[in-house]
């Protein structure tokens, strides 16, 4: 008989120790990429600074830049960015309303699949993926248990619903900075 081995799972707890940029999904331990590629950073700060704008008067809700979302004790991501609500903690502890990922090449399968399934099990009723590369980004959102695309945007408008505050983004107006 061959030798068995056992995959070793990790915690939160175990999670707050550790030094350096990581992700935990189901118990297993997933280094972040490096410091990201300058579009991706300066994409990212358009939508901070847009969502941030929309909600300026939305006293319950902010915007937040890569901070942690606990989803449980074995999952714990780090969305670019996320529109939160009634949030008390340092950390975001419950589902965020939006959640924009900027996809890379090296985050594409991890965003696209096992971050989409977290996020759409977890109810975040806007999941963003954005392709800096080609200036596109898709709008996910959660309808009946489940993400339902609501389009591709590269110059669009999109209306949010259900949220604590109204919020619109103008893809035309977020994209326009990096048009080439």
């Amino acid at each position: 008989m061959g030798a068995v081995y056992a995959i070793e799972t990790y915690t939160y707890e175990d999670y707050k120790l550790w030094k350096g940029d990581w992700e935990l999904i189901n118990g297993m331990p997933l280094a972040m990429a490096p410091s990201p590629m300058r579009d991706h950073q300066r994409i990212g700060a358009e939508f901070l600074s847009f969502l941030a704008d929309e909600i300026r008067d939305c006293e319950d809700c902010e915007v937040v830049y890569e901070l942690d979302y606990i989803v449980d004790s074995e999952n714990v991501l780090r969305p670019d960015i996320a529109l939160i609500c009634g949030e008390e903690a340092d950390y975001i502890t419950k589902a965020p309303k939006i959640v924009v990922e900027i996809v890379s090449p090296s985050t594409a399968k991890r965003d696209e699949k096992v971050k989409f399934e977290i996020y759409e099990k977890e109810k975040v009723l806007y999941y963003i993926l954005v392709y800096p590369k080609i200036l596109h980004a898709k709008i996910y959102k959660i309808e009946n248990h489940v993400y339902q695309k609501q389009g591709d945007f590269t110059k669009e408008k999109y209306l949010f619903d259900g949220l604590e505050c109204a919020v619109e983004l103008d893809f035309k107006e977020v994209f326009k900075k990096f048009k080439r």
